[in-house]
């Protein structure tokens, strides 16, 4: 059997990702140039995607055109090979949950450290976020054409906008998503797992948009209620952590300094 006659056999079979492990362990006989030759041939013909330093996708028919395959293809293969949590965060998780009015340019997967050694220029479709842990309590899962994909829920999407907003474009489509958002979001009994994993400042951040920018007042009732609950003193912050404090207006419920104005896009 050839390299390339194993690879048809394991797409055929339903596994439409591999290691170079796997091709070294399949084919014990061949050296590492061979290999590594016959692996590029493949991907010059658009036969396999390089996805990750090691780890290859085998293109089905409906990428075959554009010799790219979507993240969300082979994102839970691939984070096995990597051997680490993950789950779809962000612009993307906020799509899948029904936000679609901004299409991510990249997609955004959040994971622990230590941050990968691998250049981004390697597969710049990918923007990763870290954390010390994964929140697996406010994951989501769903089918993928492939298998299983994990995702946030509305909760830890709506926190990871906030605390993340450099990633998605600064804190007025961070707004714009939630205005999306604010319908499904439930922040009963937050204060006893969601809050501890984030910070204060990003809570109240959270609060102040969806109430004074937003108008959703009995969701941010709930979520102040949640913040009275698990800590009932909070230092001032401020809003944008990119822009001086120095003269700004005050928010007094939620402790925030207003130093940076926030519009959201047209739904």
């Amino acid at each position: 059997m050839t390299i390339r006659e194993w690879i048809r056999h394991r797409e055929i079979s339903g596994f439409p990702t591999f290691s170079v492990e796997d091709i070294r362990m399949a084919f014990p006989n061949h050296s590492e140039q061979v290999i590594r030759n016959e692996l590029f041939r493949l991907s010059s013909q658009g036969i396999l995607y390089s996805a990750y330093k090691g780890f290859y996708v085998i293109i089905p028919p409906q990428y075959a055109a554009n010799r790219i395959v979507p993240p969300i293809y082979y994102i839970d293969q691939l984070m096995s090979y990597l051997e680490k949590p993950y789950y779809i965060s962000l612009l993307n998780a906020a799509e899948i949950l029904g936000a679609a009015h901004q299409r991510p340019q990249r997609f955004s997967v959040m994971t622990i450290y230590p941050k990968s050694s691998v250049s981004s220029s390697k597969n710049n479709t990918l923007a990763w976020t870290y954390r010390k842990e994964i929140p697996s309590d406010f994951l989501l899962a769903k089918n993928s054409e492939t298998g299983v994909i994990y995702y946030s829920n509305v909760e830890l999407t709506s926190v990871d906008i906030v605390q993340y907003e450099q990633y998605v474009g600064g804190l007025s489509r961070a707004a714009t998503i939630l205005e999306e958002l604010a319908e499904m979001m439930d922040f009963r009994d937050a204060s006893k797992n969601l809050f501890g994993h984030t910070s204060i400042a990003t809570v109240q951040r959270l609060g102040y948009i969806l109430e004074e920018v937003l108008r959703q007042k009995e969701v941010a009732e709930v979520l102040y209620t949640e913040l009275l609950s698990y800590t009932r003193r909070f230092r001032y912050v401020p809003l944008s952590t990119n822009r001086p404090e120095k003269d700004a207006k005050k928010n007094t419920r939620w402790k925030v300094y207003i130093n940076s104005i926030i519009e959201t896009d047209e739904i």
